[in-house]
């Protein structure tokens, strides 16, 4: 009877040893699959070892030993495997401090994966701080606050006769400047435009930088704010243009894009709600600059900035923008579709280029008079 024991006791044992070791191996071949094979290698023998490691631990073990950059072959190799790890998400842990909560809640505003989040609110340090969001938030603020003063007007500025005259606001008549075609998104023309931009940039711009960098999401904002410019030269000449709308409708069509296409993984609450309401304020707001342009409820020296900045901004967001949102930790110069869009949009810069120097002869375009 002992005898009869032992040998099942024996048997199961090494049932358990090629149940391990074949976890072991099939750990390997996703490694090795996505081109980092000599990385892990010493990880997953030492994984084998443990006879009685399940596939959810070894896989476990395998996240533990990424390095910070993933790249898209070794992520899906480990997406495939999700459906082996445990189904733990972030919502069921208690007891976190308002820190990790904060970093918690940007996880599922902005990932559509469950994977994602969890690596990213297990790497994510606060460093370096959302900074370009916050600081260009708050340079807008400061320069707000002292035209506003100087000027004596916190409404509609652009109809006072000094506004323009800034050496910040693009101007036709100035398109030799180049700093214009950067420097009006520090210029807005009243205190509604300025909270507009400002609440979008706080509540989708700091997190976006948050979860994919500095980097990434300035050159995104920068790519918005050019765009809407050089648009604004090409489409409607005559016009001035103030306000960081391009840079802002980019970021925000970006992440409402991102949205709708992960939209079965995003578990961001009241999601249907928040995009309708996000698609009439941003709508409200074209609605107005478009009123503004053509329809000025006062009498001014010359045409009101235009809107055209917007709907280009928007254009980089669902272009360029999605395709920085969705490949999150993956290297952008791997990917075909990242270097189609670079070539589309320096195409463009290079056509607005030649347009700005030739097209204004050629037409016979009437630019008001600069201040």
């Amino acid at each position: 009877m002992l005898a009869v024991e032992g040998r099942c006791a024996e048997r199961a044992w090494i049932g358990t040893a090629l149940q391990a070791i074949l976890s072991a191996c099939e750990c390997l071949c996703f490694c090795l699959s996505a081109g980092r094979g000599r990385e892990f290698l010493p990880g997953v023998c030492a994984a084998s070892s443990r006879l009685y490691m399940d596939r959810s631990c070894l896989l476990q073990l395998i996240q533990e030993q990424m390095s910070s950059k993933r790249s898209s072959s070794f992520r899906r190799a480990i997406s495939n495997g999700h459906r082996n790890l445990p189904r733990e998400f972030l919502l069921d842990e208690p007891g976190l401090t308002f820190y990790k909560r904060l970093v918690r809640h940007v996880a599922y505003e902005i990932l559509p994966c469950e994977v994602d989040r969890r690596w990213y609110y297990s790497q994510y340090r606060g460093c370096p701080p959302p900074l370009f969001m916050t600081v260009l938030t708050i340079v807008q603020i400061v320069i707000f606050i002292c035209y506003g003063a100087m000027l004596n007007k916190w409404v509609l500025q652009t109809y006072h006769p000094d506004y323009m005259k800034s050496p910040l606001v693009y101007h036709p008549g100035y398109r030799a400047h180049v700093w214009r075609f950067f420097t009006y998104m520090f210029m807005h023309a009243g205190l509604e435009q300025l909270g507009f931009n400002a609440f979008l940039q706080l509540m989708i711009g700091v997190p976006l930088e948050m979860v994919h960098g500095i980097m990434r999401i300035g050159l995104l904002y920068l790519a918005g704010v050019l765009a809407g410019s050089l648009t604004v030269s090409v489409t409607d000449m005559r016009a001035p243009l103030v306000g960081a709308s391009g840079g802002v409708y980019a970021l925000c069509s970006a992440h409402l894009a991102n949205v709708v296409m992960n939209w079965a993984g995003m578990r961001c609450p009241y999601k249907l709600l928040r995009m309708i309401l996000a698609l009439v304020c941003m709508s409200s707001e074209v609605g107005r600059a478009v009123w503004l342009r053509f329809s000025p409820p006062l009498p001014s020296s010359g045409p009101q900035p235009s809107f055209m900045a917007h709907l280009a901004g928007a254009v980089v967001g669902i272009s360029m923008g999605l395709i920085i949102l969705r490949s999150y930790e993956e290297n952008l110069h791997q990917q075909c579709a990242w270097w189609v869009m670079v070539f589309s949009y320096a195409i463009f810069v290079v056509f607005a280029i030649f347009w700005n120097i030739f097209a204004y002869d050629l037409l016979g375009v009437q630019i008001p008079p600069p201040p």
